[in-house]
C-alpha cells in the first residue's frame, strides 16, 4: 500500500471543502452535465421546466461526483506514481481512503434521493447505475485490464443523456438511446487523444491504454474510425428519428467536418502530440456546442423562425 501520509493537515476550513471538491474531478462534470441538458431538451421539445432542469443537473452533479470520488480512492496507488495526478488530495494525504468514502456514499446517497423524489424513480436508478458501472465495470474491472478499458467505459460517460431524458419523460425512446449512442462512440477518440499525450504516465503504471499496448499509429487509426462513426450519429437525430432539425443538422455537419479534419490530421502524423492535443481539446468543445445545437434547435421560437423563413421562401419562389 502507498504511504499517503505527506501532508495531512489543512490550514484553513477553506482547505478541507478545496480538497473535497478536487475529489469530485469537477472539470469532467460539465461535459456530463450538457448532454444531460441536450437530452432533456430534445425530450421537453424545447419547454423544459426549470425546476426539473435543476433538479436533474443537480442529482447528475452528485452522481459523477460519488463515481469520481471512489474511482480516486481505487486509484490512489497509480495516483501517487503518475506526476499528473499525485497532487490529488488522497495521494497527497490530505484526505484519507475511509474519508473520502464516506463522502461518496453521501452524495450517492443524495443524487438518488433528489432524482427518485424530485424526478423519478427510472432517472434516479439510471443514476445510480452509472456509478456503479463507472466503478465495478470500468474502474475495477476494465482500466487496469483490457485496452477496451475506454470503449466499454464510455456508457458510463453517455449514461446522463439517458437519465435527462428519462427526467423528463419517464421513459426511455430510439432518440434517447442514439443520444447515449453518440456520446459512447465520441469517448475513444476524445480520451485516446488524451492517452496519445501522456502515453508514458499510463506505461509507467502499467495500465493497458490502447497507446500504450498497441502503439501511436494504431491508436490514430481506431480515433479515425470512432470518429467517422461519432459524426455519422449525430445526423440519425435528424433523419430518420427527426428528433431534432435543420439548424442542428447543419450545426453537427459543420462541427462534425472539423472533427474529421483534425482525426484526418492526426492519421496522417500519428506521433505529432500538438494534433493530438488540438483533437482532445476540440472533442470538449464539439460535444458541448453539439448539445447546444440540441438545446438551441429544440426550442419553440427557433422551429418558429425556421418555419417562418421556409414558408417566405416558398412564397418567393
Amino acid at each position: 500500500m502507498i504511504e499517503t501520509n505527506v501532508s495531512r493537515h489543512h490550514e484553513t476550513f477553506l482547505q478541507v471543502i478545496q480538497s473535497y471538491y478536487q475529489l469530485t474531478k469537477p472539470r469532467i462534470i460539465p461535459l456530463l452535465l450538457i448532454t444531460t441538458a441536450g437530452s432533456m431538451w430534445i425530450a421537453a421539445k424545447g419547454e423544459v421546466d426549470p425546476l426539473l432542469l435543476l433538479v436533474t443537473l443537480t442529482g447528475g452533479t452528485l452522481a459523477a461526483a460519488s463515481a469520481q470520488t471512489i474511482n480516486c480512492i481505487y486509484d490512489r496507488d497509480i495516483d501517487y506514481e503518475m506526476e499528473r495526478t499525485r497532487h490529488r488530495p488522497i495521494p497527497a494525504g490530505k484526505i484519507q481512503p475511509h474519508e473520502a468514502l464516506i463522502f461518496a456514499i453521501a452524495l450517492a446517497v443524495l443524487s438518488f434521493t433528489l432524482l427518485a423524489v424530485f424526478a423519478n424513480l427510472l432517472a434516479a436508478l439510471l443514476a445510480f447505475s452509472g456509478i456503479v458501472f463507472y466503478v465495478l465495470v470500468y474502474t475495477h474491472w476494465l482500466k487496469r485490464h483490457s485496452t477496451q478499458n475506454i470503449v466499454i467505459g464510455g456508457a458510463a460517460g453517455a449514461i446522463p443523456a439517458l437519465v435527462g431524458w428519462a427526467a423528463v419523460t419517464g421513459t426511455l425512446s430510439w432518440s434517447a438511446w442514439l443520444i447515449f449512442a453518440i456520446v459512447f462512440v465520441w469517448t475513444p477518440p476524445h480520451f485516446w487523444a488524451l492517452a496519445l499525450m501522456i502515453r508514458d504516465d499510463y506505461a509507467k503504471v502499467g495500465i493497458p491504454m490502447l497507446p500504450v499496448v498497441v502503439g501511436d499509429t494504431a491508436t490514430v487509426k481506431q480515433i479515425w474510425y470512432y470518429t467517422l462513426v461519432t459524426v455519422a450519429a449525430t445526423l440519425l437525430l435528424v433523419f430518420p428519428l427527426h428528433a431534432s432539425g435543420m439548424l442542428y443538422g447543419a450545426i453537427a455537419l459543420f462541427l462534425g467536418v472539423v472533427f474529421i479534419h483534425k482525426s484526418w490530421r492526426l492519421l496522417q502524423n500519428p506521433e505529432d502530440r500538438t494534433i493530438a492535443r488540438e483533437l482532445f481539446l476540440y472533442s470538449i468543445s464539439y460535444m458541448m456546442l453539439l448539445c447546444l445545437g440540441m438545446v438551441v434547435d429544440s426550442l419553440p421560437i427557433t422551429r418558429h423562425l425556421i418555419t417562418t423563413a421556409i414558408d417566405q421562401l416558398h412564397l418567393v419562389i
